[in-house]
């Protein structure tokens, strides 16, 4: 799963390498003006909540970090991924079925559900390729080439 998750990511990193500060800030494409950097930063912020919660059994996703500076410079979003990759090495399988409360506000307020760490991972890897998918549109919106082909799109898609 770590390898799987890290695979991922690394598409994100190398995307990264190959657009301007100006693309990944770029926020001129409708219908939501969002920005690739945008994007990415939230991806890794739902990893940085797993992380900064593994220890005390209770990951909060409503507390993001939010950094600005991860949104609009490539540089900076390229350490955040770093350091994403470098923490997810340092959970071990032996982890991955321990109980953990994961809490997030689904729209009236925080709601607080029973996971595993593995459980946990897993989502964040498919919210990752969700995300993926609207940076997608967006690339595709501003003329830049695609450097996976298969980047945002889920291994069970079917592919014809």
């Amino acid at each position: 799963m770590i390898e799987a998750i890290e695979q991922n990511l690394q598409r994100g990193v190398q995307l990264l390498k190959n657009i301007s500060n100006e693309q990944y800030r770029n926020k001129s494409v409708g219908p939501y003006h969002s920005s690739i950097g945008c994007h990415m930063r939230h991806i890794l912020d739902v990893y940085s909540c797993i992380f900064n919660g593994l220890d005390g059994g209770y990951i909060d996703l409503s507390v993001r970090e939010r950094n600005e500076c991860a949104e609009n410079e490539i540089e900076v979003g390229i350490q955040y991924f770093e350091t994403v990759i470098k923490r997810l090495h340092q959970i071990s399988k032996d982890d991955f079925n321990k109980s953990v409360k994961v809490c997030d506000n689904v729209g009236l307020g925080n709601e607080t559900a029973s996971y595993t760490v593995a459980a946990a991972l897993m989502q964040a890897q498919s919210h990752t390729t969700h995300h993926y998918a609207s940076i997608g549109y967006l690339i595709y919106q501003l003329g830049i080439e695609l450097p996976v082909a298969d980047f945002g799109f889920n291994p069970s898609t079917v592919k014809r």
